[in-house]
């Protein structure tokens, strides 16, 4: 789990959206074992339950909820219920995500409903919600975006337009609230060896060619990297980074 910081979140409440595996699930254990009180939040219950019992397992708090995220209603009460569970909010982090490839033609409306709700509109909801709470404590806001919200790919038009999309929330959150003792940041990932990619497929008949400027050489990074930095910009480390996207993304954006 790299090189964990005791005592960094000691008093603090963190509620993490997409807990119940992957990037999520490793950011609410990382949380979690610095001292953190976790409120994880997942439409996966059984996965869900599977984080809650490693945190609780190894001598951390943690309490959860299983819900959908389109609704902004779900996003709304898991709010009220992670302070309810612990008495504030420090730390909001905004990790559920799905991913799709397809010739942009070809996408459904219920696919692409449902990618703009989970991507885009529920962190938007869960800011809206969090941020009375997060300025009460001086807390902050880490959103998960991708390299694909920073460059063009070719048959992920949606993806690409949701995760851009928390890019600007980012930027825009941080000047809307540039004086008040809050903060509001971005990692972008590029390819992370969680569930999302190993199950991503691609349509048969692609040009695979357009595909490879944002393959890589580098390989996958692993969820437990991502954690690590999530865990220092939420932290007090961070303190004078604002509004920005940081990537780990194994150079891919780099050029």
């Amino acid at each position: 789990m790299g090189n964990v910081v005791e005592g960094r979140f000691d008093g603090k409440v963190a509620l993490i959206t997409g807990a119940g595996s992957g990037i999520g699930r490793a950011t609410a254990i990382r949380l979690a074992a610095e001292g953190a009180r976790v409120f994880a939040h997942d439409v996966n219950a059984e996965g869900l339950a599977e984080t809650v019992s490693t945190i609780t397992g190894a001598g951390g708090t943690a309490e959860s909820r299983a819900g959908d995220v389109t609704r902004r209603s779900e996003c709304v009460d898991t709010v009220a219920a992670a302070v309810a569970a612990f008495g504030q909010l420090d730390v909001l982090g905004n990790v559920a995500g799905i991913a799709k490839s397809v010739h942009v033609t070809d996408m459904s409306e219920d696919d692409y409903l449902r990618m703009v709700g989970v991507n885009m509109n529920a962190p938007f909801y869960f800011c809206q919600a969090a941020i009375p709470h997060l300025l009460e404590t001086g807390g902050n806001i880490v959103n998960i975006a991708s390299n694909a919200g920073l460059m063009g790919q070719a048959y992920t038009v949606a993806y690409c337009m949701t995760k851009g999309a928390i890019v600007q929330m980012t930027r825009s959150l941080a000047m809307e609230f540039a004086k008040a003792n809050i903060r509001v940041n971005a990692i972008a990932p590029g390819g992370v060896n969680t569930a999302l990619s190993t199950n991503f497929s691609i349509p048969e008949d692609i040009d695979f060619t357009l595909m490879q400027p944002y393959m890589g050489f580098r390989g996958m990074a692993e969820a437990d990297e991502i954690a690590g930095l999530f865990s220092y910009l939420a932290s007090e480390e961070a303190k004078s980074v604002h509004g920005a996207t940081l990537s780990i993304d194994n150079g891919l954006t780099a050029g």
